[in-house]
């Protein structure tokens, strides 16, 4: 599997001849959109930050494209998506937590999470074994390093991939110190099942492109 980061919220995931998006930047944004072709399309909240599925569409074809809480399947991907009380931008919206098993690998993608508070015990069985975790940690509307850190402990994850902290000065400095100043840099995030074995809680900073 191979993580590709855009910026924001804004992955790429890969595994084989399938490609998967996870809140791409729509050109609605103030921020840097990318494009790309993928299978699929994920989508935590709604606005431009976060579902330009535009972006992801290649020649005649179209991404599936996910919204929302809900049960999916999607080419043998499975999703499960928990609807979440968040703020953005001042604004009260709801966001999807989802968690996807792709090949026998669990990922879970947090979204624009403001608080763990937000995620029931209902949400946190539901999300099951978590592999991989994709946590924002820009404070402000979104969890503040230290609590992005607790919840991901919380969650058992294995390994803890952070996103969202462009602009926040500090934050992603702070977050591995949180982890105890230790954390893989890397341009992608290249990986087998086998190698996520023993990992508890450890820190992928994918620097993006």
């Amino acid at each position: 599997m191979i993580v590709t980061y855009y910026g924001k919220q804004f992955f790429k995931v890969q595994l084989g001849d399938t490609t998967i998006a996870y809140n791409p930047i729509s050109k609605e944004s103030k921020h840097k959109a990318s494009r790309f072709g993928a299978d699929l399309v994920l989508s935590s909240l709604r606005h431009a930050d976060f579902n330009g599925v535009e972006q992801c569409a290649y020649g005649e074809k179209e991404p599936a494209f996910i919204q929302g809480p809900g049960e999916y399947e999607v080419g043998g991907i499975f999703i499960k998506g928990f609807g979440t009380e968040t703020v953005y931008e001042g604004e009260k919206k709801i966001n999807t937590v989802y968690g996807m098993m792709f090949e026998g690998i669990n990922l879970c993608f947090l979204g624009s999470l403001s608080s763990s508070d937000a995620l029931s015990r209902e949400v946190r069985e539901g999300l099951g074994e978590i592999d991989v975790l994709f946590v924002p940690i820009s404070g402000g509307d979104m969890l503040v390093p230290a609590d992005a850190y607790k919840l991901t402990l919380a969650l058992d994850a294995k390994v803890v991939i952070p996103m969202d902290y462009e602009g926040s000065k500090g934050m992603l400095e702070q977050f591995i110190k949180e982890g105890g100043g230790n954390a893989e840099k890397t341009e992608k995030f290249t990986f087998k099942k086998k190698d996520l074995d023993g990992k508890e809680a450890s820190i992928v900073v994918v620097e993006g492109v």
